[in-house]
């Protein structure tokens, strides 16, 4: 039986995992925008420290992800959470490294018009420098994405589910297409996010060159 075969007559099984693994991926892409927000304006009003946090991120990023789901476990225990926890502080590096690098690559005399326009510094930020700053922002979320997909597929062996599970169960049982059905799926849902945020990217390049 050939691998879409398989999967054609399990697919209630590779339709599930997908769907887990969209879980995984949602809640942890959310969480984690919503925590790099802070940081990346945490690190613009604090420029020594923030380039000091972002080289901690770096190294952080480095830790192998099992690592850290074993060092969780005790207090999280196995499962949803624990994968959750982690992927959002792994992806803290790419978002927040490239949400600084836009900001911090705006044109000074952009910002100095704006301010003599009277825009207080929340307006330029939302205004005028998140606009510029938009693809590098969404190169960072379009790492960040890929890489949770192929971490969530690592999540599996805490009980996190997703089509890390099937990789797993097929590994264990030697089932050929149950392995490449999953790495299938994964590989097809990493080239969506990229392909799909990329283009959002290039839209964004741009628009800011024909309004530039």
């Amino acid at each position: 039986m050939g691998v879409f075969s398989y999967m054609a007559s399990h697919a209630d099984l590779f339709m599930r995992a997908c769907a887990q693994h969209l879980q995984l991926l949602g809640v942890t892409m959310i969480a984690s925008c919503a925590l790099a927000c802070v940081l990346t304006l945490a690190c613009l009003k604090f420029k020594r420290l923030g380039d000091a946090a972002v080289e901690l991120m770096g190294a952080f990023y480095s830790i192998p992800s099992l690592a850290l789901f074993a060092l969780l476990i005790p207090w999280t225990g196995l499962g949803f959470t624990t994968a959750v926890i982690v992927m959002v502080a792994y992806n803290q590096f790419m978002l927040v490294r490239n949400a600084l690098e836009g900001l911090r690559g705006v044109d000074a005399s952009v910002l100095e018009a704006a301010r003599g326009m009277g825009m207080s510094e929340a307006q330029v930020l939302l205004t005028v420098s998140l606009p510029l700053a938009m693809p590098a922002v969404l190169a960072g979320l379009r790492l960040a994405c890929v890489s949770t997909v192929g971490i969530a597929t690592v999540a599996a062996a805490i009980n996190a589910g997703g089509l890390g599970a099937v990789l797993f169960s097929g590994l264990r049982t030697m089932n050929i297409d149950k392995i490449l059905g999953g790495t299938i799926c994964c590989a097809a849902l990493a080239l969506a996010f990229d392909a799909g945020l990329s283009a959002a990217a290039r839209a964004c390049e741009k628009r800011l060159h024909i309004e530039g």
